[in-house]
């Protein structure tokens, strides 16, 4: 028995050595390493104590009712929902009352989003070990308190300080959703879960606009913060009710764990825990936490939706931020096509430039259009990439959105200066004429080559 331990230990230590998960560029030669191991790991790992689910387990979240599931969707749309609130109509009396710089109340404006670029490649991870739900809650009440923290803010330090910290909370919808959403629905089911919280972030913010117009206008840009306390509490209660563990692999190691505590027989196990086996808790979370980022460093398919996703949401923030008065600005949709959907996908990426420029042209006679198809461009490469990475979709997620949240930090920084020196004709062409040139490649790669590149990448992350 001790022989067979020992044996099962260096093969663990073998197979963390070797492990996919830790390399970065899938070589050969790694490949191997893990071939020579695979077939002791297989004998330590008796497939007849394998914990799995029955094909209609009512325990499955693929299996759970319709209403469920409906119930853990709206939990997770509804925080997303209600975690936005524009602080844009307000940025002007925020800075004559704090002493801030033109820069300074642009950097508070924009930190927020720097904190949603960094929130996700924590906490997605962290939801694949711990579970969502527990993450979920976590995050919902710590950015309660630091936006809380904003509203009583006296100093234009501690205002920066506390958007930064109620971003990195509020970011964890955008990483938690798609998983959750993958969790619960199948690929054939979730068209119209997935359109709704899509569907969150631009009815947020125009919503978040109206409101916060109207508590600049008639009290304090303090109530700004302060009245989200409520509704989020209200919704925190509510979704301890509605939201669910539904992390399957983690439900899977928990069934394993009581498994082996109730019958003394520690052959019972899961397969997380076999592809965990041999790593320390350290050195399994830090292989976590860095895989958002091994993808985005060497998976062309995430490098390619991380490049559309920078396109279309730059964009849109540049459009969002441009000093333009409200009553002139209106939205028109367009349509994006994922690779395998339709064949003219070149043509369906060039829509948010297009509409980019005919907003710069037509936003001072009062015509102005911005493309509001940004939410069937995330849903169909949000789709994409939850089919592509079944059991990793929050990191992967998170690896697609870090780019395009750092750009759109960074826009407002200097879309002032670009269009002070262009005029926004010329400015939103310039954007749009760089757009087209970077869209058109990646979206021609995805269509031509993706079936091709998510079959090489599959076992490397």
């Amino acid at each position: 028995m001790n022989t067979e331990r020992k044996q099962a230990d260096q093969d663990g230590r073998k197979i963390e050595e070797a492990d996919m998960d830790n390399l970065g560029d899938g070589t050969d030669e790694a490949r191997r390493d893990l071939e020579k191991v695979s077939g002791s790991a297989e004998a330590v790992w008796d497939e007849a104590f394998l914990v799995t689910f029955d094909q209609n387990e009512a325990q499955n979240p693929l299996n759970w009712t319709t209403k469920r599931k409906w119930g853990v969707t709206a939990a997770i749309s509804g925080t997303g929902f209600v975690r936005i609130m524009m602080m844009a109509p307000a940025i002007d009396t925020m800075a004559e009352e704090l002493d801030m710089s033109i820069t300074e109340s642009t950097m508070a404006l924009s930190v927020y989003l720097l904190a949603r670029a960094f929130g996700p490649l924590i906490i997605g991870p962290l939801s694949e070990i711990y579970g969502r739900k527990s993450i979920f809650h976590i995050t919902n009440i710590w950015f309660l308190v630091w936006n809380l923290v904003c509203g009583f803010s006296r100093s234009k330090g501690l205002l920066i300080s506390a958007r930064l910290l109620a971003g990195f909370g509020a970011s964890a919808v955008y990483s938690l959703g798609y998983g959750v959403l993958g969790d619960v629905w199948s690929a054939e089911q979730r068209g119209r879960s997935l359109s709704l919280y899509s569907l969150i972030p631009l009815t947020g913010s125009a919503v978040g606009q109206i409101i916060s117009g109207f508590i600049v206008k008639y009290s304090t840009w303090r109530w700004m913060f302060w009245s989200t306390a409520i509704p989020r509490l209200i919704l925190e209660l509510s979704s301890s009710l509605l939201f669910h563990e539904s992390y399957a692999p983690l439900l899977l190691r928990r069934r394993a764990e009581k498994l082996r505590s109730d019958t003394g027989d520690s052959c019972y196990h899961a397969a997380i825990e076999i592809r965990e086996a041999g790593l320390s808790p350290l050195r399994r979370l830090s292989r976590s936490l860095s895989r958002p980022l091994r993808l985005l460093a060497f998976h062309p398919i995430i490098q390619m939706q991380a490049i559309l996703e920078v396109i279309d949401y730059g964009l849109l923030y540049f459009a969002l931020t441009t000093p333009v008065k409200p009553k002139y600005l209106s939205f028109a949709y367009h349509f994006y096509s994922r690779e395998l959907s339709s064949s003219p996908l070149a043509f369906f990426s060039t829509a948010g430039p297009r509409n980019t420029t005919l907003f710069g042209w037509s936003s001072t006679s009062g015509a102005a259009l911005l493309s509001l198809g940004m939410q069937i461009f995330d849903t169909t490469l949000h789709a994409y990439v939850m089919d592509s990475y079944p059991e990793q979709v929050s990191s992967a997620s998170a690896a697609t959105q870090v780019l395009r949240s750092l750009l759109a930090f960074a826009f407002p920084l200097f879309s002032n200066s670009l269009y002070d020196s262009l005029g926004y004709g010329w400015g939103n062409s310039l954007l749009a004429f760089l757009s087209i040139g970077v869209a058109l490649p990646a979206t021609g790669i995805l269509w031509r080559w993706g079936a091709k590149l998510r079959g090489r990448q599959q076992y490397s992350y």
